[in-house]
């Protein structure tokens, strides 16, 4: 990997109050790792904006977290393969009109459809993860710049994925587009090292996700955990502990 890596201070926990008084965006915010984070951040205090293409499930979401006695989110569809420049600017116009401010963006959106050889790798598919993964985080954290680095202190979070697997064959569109996220996230902490903006990448362990049992069929993904861990670790990169992981790599994996 080009970015450093890094680990979670020894019995770190996220403190109730780590966000307190933030507004955090999430996508794919009804995915696995996205809803476990849109909860880990509200109950850390901040007010969590959930997007995600399909507004019914955004609305499961939101009861399910109103029913287990979680602040409100905010609801905002947004469908990152059809989305424009235009779409972007509107959410960040939208952010600032409504709350004032924006603290983090939470990058857990991703486009995965199968392990596919490049020989046959539909050039659909390929555009499809590249633009979701790549193209949609560039663009989504562009507009939201002048309210990120507006406040004293706010975080961009991207996900990767473990480099020693998806470098490898059939990973396709997938494993290309973690990697060129990952030179996004150092391009752009090169570009914002001086400023309230943080670059964070997160590398997650093996999770209960339903890109992993895409991924690994056959594999019983009931034996891996949910995503909890992983959205801690997020408030953890969102909260003003998360200075010292900078432009680096939040590496979760167990040590070899």
């Amino acid at each position: 990997m080009a970015l450093p890596l890094v680990r979670l201070p020894d019995g770190w926990t996220p403190a109730p109050d780590a966000l307190a008084g933030r507004v955090v965006l999430v996508t794919g915010a009804y995915g696995g790792l996205g809803a476990a984070v849109a909860r880990a951040a509200s109950r850390a205090g901040a007010t969590v904006i959930i997007t995600g293409r399909r507004k019914r499930q955004l609305e499961q979401l939101y009861d399910a977290m109103v029913g287990e006695d979680l602040p409100e989110p905010v609801i905002h569809p947004l469908d990152l393969e059809a989305a424009t420049p235009t779409d972007y600017e509107a959410l960040a116009d939208g952010i600032e009109r409504d709350f004032g401010r924006l603290d983090g963006i939470v990058h857990a959106a991703a486009s995965f459809k199968e392990l596919t050889p490049l020989s046959v790798h539909k050039p659909d598919d390929w555009l499809r993860a590249m633009h979701v993964n790549v193209s949609a985080p560039f663009a989504l954290t562009q507009a939201c710049m002048p309210l990120l680095t507006r406040v004293p202190d706010s975080a961009a979070v991207f996900v990767l994925d473990n480099p020693d697997l998806v470098r490898r064959a059939h990973w396709g569109a997938y494993g290309v587009s973690k990697a060129a996220l990952e030179r996004l996230v150092e391009v752009l902490h090169e570009e914002t090292d001086t400023s309230p903006l943080r670059a964070h990448a997160l590398l997650p362990a093996p999770m209960r996700t339903t890109l992993r049992r895409a991924a690994y069929f056959g594999e019983d993904t009931m034996t891996q955990p949910l995503p909890d861990t992983a959205a801690q670790a997020v408030v953890h990169l969102l909260s003003e502990q998360g200075r010292s992981a900078r432009g680096a790599a939040l590496d979760l994996r167990v040590p070899a």
